[in-house]
């Protein structure tokens, strides 16, 4: 039940931080909102690790494969690709199309099995769900 909560609050927060950034980046622009965005979340997590964990800072640079150290970067690209969605869809409809692909490449990732990820069978009851949350957006968009 803890992970379900935390999961609803997880994409509560990314809603609400889209139309934050997307504000900002009005009276900026799309990189310096983005900037501003990854050096408030390492301030952010600099004071949670000193106030609660205080574990070796340098023991991320301990995983392997070195790709996974690239989520920054990604996380750069997703705050850019999000306050250009929102901006031009608005918040509802971006975040709608955001959610369909995160949900089709995390299935599709299981079915490959890669980055680490435990490989799944295929299922159509799966694809059904992604297919009548496709239709969901199709309706939602539809005036």
């Amino acid at each position: 039940m803890t992970g379900i909560f935390i999961a609803l609050l997880s994409g509560a927060l990314m809603s609400i931080q889209g139309v934050f950034n997307t504000e900002v980046t009005k009276a900026s622009s799309v990189w310096v909102s983005a900037s501003w965005v990854q050096f408030s979340a390492l301030v952010t997590c600099l004071a949670v690790w000193s106030i609660k964990e205080r574990t070796n800072l340098l023991g991320v640079f301990q995983v392997s494969p070195r790709y996974m150290l690239l989520g920054g970067v990604i996380g750069a690209f997703i705050t850019f690709t999000v306050i250009k969605s929102m901006e031009s869809l608005g918040p509802a409809r971006a975040a709608m199309l955001i959610v369909i692909a995160q949900l089709i490449v995390a299935y599709l990732i299981e079915l490959a099995g890669i980055f680490g990820v435990e490989k799944v069978e295929f299922s159509f009851r799966k694809l059904a769900g992604m297919a009548i949350a496709v239709a969901g957006v199709v309706m939602f968009k539809w005036e």
